[in-house]
């Protein structure tokens, strides 16, 4: 059964437990709303991770609106959206309200220390995913190099980049559907 407080509880679960922001939360959403919920098969929740990444705004709420939207409309959008922020708002007001007093402390440096590789392995685990389910190959491999290079080493900004593939996409699908359709000719 899809009611909008299992909405509320399950995005509330995923971003109470969630550090490294939303890269590191996609494999508790996969397994929560694919696996175990089945709302959403597998290709399309895939396909959902492409649209929200490119979509202003915080990629934890975007998947959750997006997510909420398709199961229970205007209302699982909203659920899902404040299940997914509260828990991030009452754990940066507590931050705020105490880390004041004990951020030069030697044990909360090291805590933070030793949290930071776990972040790391977190938003890795989920990149490593999405490289395999977006199906690369050899013949598609330079795109993502050519991306990383051109971010990392020529300083392009990726909102360049994303325009530019926005551009190429629709292109190709114009070309694509022309091809097609000489062929049926």
């Amino acid at each position: 059964m899809k009611t909008v407080f299992q909405l509320f509880l399950t995005f509330f679960n995923i971003g109470a437990f969630t550090l490294g922001g939303g890269y590191a939360m996609l494999d508790m959403v996969e397994k929560a709303v694919v696996d175990k919920r089945h709302w959403i098969g597998k290709d399309e929740f895939w396909d959902m991770i492409t649209i929200v990444q490119m979509l202003p705004g915080v990629f934890a709420v975007n998947t959750a609106l997006y997510t909420g939207y398709k199961i229970k409309g205007i209302r699982g959008a909203i659920a899902a959206c404040l299940g997914a922020i509260i828990p991030s708002i009452v754990i940066i007001l507590l931050i705020a309200i105490l880390f004041v007093d004990y951020q030069d402390n030697p044990v909360v440096e090291r805590i933070f220390r030793g949290i930071r590789p776990c972040v790391v392995a977190l938003i890795l685990s989920p990149a490593i995913k999405m490289l395999i389910n977006a199906k690369v190959n050899w013949k598609t491999a330079i795109f993502p190099i050519a991306t990383v290079c051109l971010i990392y080493f020529f300083r392009v900004s990726p909102v360049y980049i994303i325009i530019a593939t926005i551009i190429g996409s629709v292109a190709f699908a114009f070309y694509s559907q022309n091809r097609l359709n000489k062929s049926k000719s």
